[in-house]
């Protein structure tokens, strides 16, 4: 009997005990899965962004590309999912939008300054990259050389930003400083404005500046605001840290195995070298390697309709008719043809021939696509725009025209707002968004430049064979008359 009850009692405790090991296990297996997993299993990572030049953009090619871009896209490839940018226009409201759960943002990356004050709001990874606050001004005005000499004047920032922050802190020493902070705007149309005479100064970010200053003649660096300063992705703070972690030493590696450094290469590299095609290389150019793929172009003009000057203009504007070229955004030989369209040309773009046959291709395919109505030249010079640009930016500068007034069938009216892509208060409607708006302007300008030079020189040389064969055959006539020498048998 005793046995019997202790054996019960066992049976009771072995029971109760499996019971609660059973209910651990589900406790386990029901807890909530963290960011990482949630991101994982979504299969989509999304961030906040801003469109523009130092971030993320629509290449000619209609495809995001850009500084920001490049290392997102790497780190969502690095965690198996898809990337989604949602741009957003303000500052301020990057970091609301951020610190709101019903959003849906894992992340925020729009080359973002680590501040003191910021770090309160957000966590930040590793820097990327490093920037100064740099005051500029107008040339004409007096050049400000510290903060005392902006005291009592009218500095421009944007919104929300980290210069704004600056300021706020230099004025409890410096109680005259003033300054304008101003919404919906991004560094470019600042620097315009100082380049205007809106403003007498202005706080951007160095590697912004450096990007635009080419632009705007009028403006100059005054001096630096700060010493350089770290840039970074930034993260909502709370417990769950398991996205950050990941994106943490992502960008550890990035640092290190040299993915930045390429980036920073490819989109930043160029800023200070000037894309100037002299008359000296054009003439010396023209007589060196022209010659060797003329008779190419001319026949792959006829083929197309083309004028094989415009298809020589072309290539030389893209490649200097260097079948090697490469750009530091990847568009490679002749013709400078991305990846992407010599793969739907179904051409190889290294050699020069199929480069040659697909550029012609390609830009009689754009040209195809500008509507009918639209009347030689502006159809063609479009066309240029478009191979240079991307055909979707084309139509969002026509579109803009038609708004403001212009003519969207003319190439005039659609010149002088194709710029416009690269300022936010007009991009931020377009479809495309933000454009180096100017390049395809400078570019369709050089283009015709060269044509005119190309068409001018092969007239020279028709009228120097004209002029050789009249030479000769006035020689022939003059020794047709000529009298006989004495014995001489005429030759019949």
């Amino acid at each position: 009997m005793i046995m019997k009850s202790r054996m019960l009692r066992y049976s009771r405790r072995l029971a109760k005990g499996l019971a609660l090991a059973c209910c651990a296990s589900l406790i386990v297996a029901s807890k909530a899965p963290d960011t990482l997993e949630q991101v994982k299993a979504s299969g989509r990572l999304v961030v906040l962004s801003q469109n523009g030049p130092t971030t993320y953009y629509e290449d000619a090619a209609g495809t995001h590309t850009g500084f920001e871009y490049g290392l997102l896209r790497a780190f969502a490839d690095d965690l198996g999912v898809e990337l989604e940018i949602r741009d957003v226009h303000d500052l301020d409201e990057i970091f609301t939008r951020l610190e709101t759960p019903d959003e849906g943002a894992h992340l925020a990356a729009a080359g973002l300054t680590v501040t003191p004050l910021r770090r309160e709001q957000v966590r930040f990874t590793p820097s990327y990259f490093e920037i100064r606050q740099q005051v500029i001004y107008r040339l004409g005005e007096d050049r400000p050389r510290s903060v005392g000499d902006l005291e009592g004047k009218k500095v421009a920032v944007i919104a929300g930003s980290a210069h704004a922050e600056e300021l706020r802190k230099l004025s409890a020493r410096h109680p005259d400083l003033q300054w304008e902070e101003i919404s919906d705007v991004d560094a470019m149309e600042l620097v315009e404005m100082v380049d205007q005479g809106k403003y007498p100064y202005a706080v951007v970010d160095s590697n912004a500046y450096a990007v635009h200053r080419g632009l705007y003649p009028n403006t100059h660096i005054g001096f630096n605001l700060t010493q350089f300063q770290p840039v970074a992705w930034a993260f909502p703070r709370g417990k769950d840290d398991s996205l950050y972690r990941a994106a943490r030493n992502f960008m550890l590696r990035a640092n290190t195995n040299g993915m930045v450094a390429e980036l920073r290469e490819k989109f930043f590299g160029h800023v200070s070298e000037m894309n100037v095609g002299g008359a000296q290389a054009f003439a010396r150019s023209t007589r060196e390697r022209l010659p060797q793929w003329r008779e190419t172009m001319e026949k792959v003009a006829t083929e197309y309709d083309l004028d094989w000057h415009l298809l020589a203009a072309l290539s030389y504007q893209e490649s200097h008719w260097n079948p090697k070229a490469r750009s530091r955004t990847g568009v490679r030989g002749l013709m400078m043809l991305t990846r992407g369209t010599a793969r739907e040309l179904g051409v190889n773009r290294m050699d020069p021939i199929e480069s040659i046959e697909g550029g012609a291709r390609y830009i009689v395919e754009l040209r195809n696509k500008i509507p009918e109505r639209i009347r030689e030249p502006d159809r063609t010079w479009m066309a240029l725009a478009a191979y240079n640009v991307g055909y979707g930016h084309l139509e969002d500068a026509r579109v803009l025209t038609e708004k403001m007034g212009g003519n969207p069938d003319r190439w005039t009216d659609v010149r002088d707002h194709l710029p416009l892509l690269a300022k936010r208060q007009y991009y931020k409607g377009t479809r495309h968004g933000y454009a180096r708006g100017w390049e395809p302007v400078t570019y369709v300008q050089n283009i015709r430049h060269y044509q005119a030079l190309l068409t001018w020189n092969s007239r020279i040389e028709e009228q120097r064979l004209a002029d050789a064969a009249n030479d000769a055959a006035s020689e022939e006539a003059l020794a047709d008359s000529a009298p006989l020498e004495s014995g001489a048998i005429p030759a019949f």
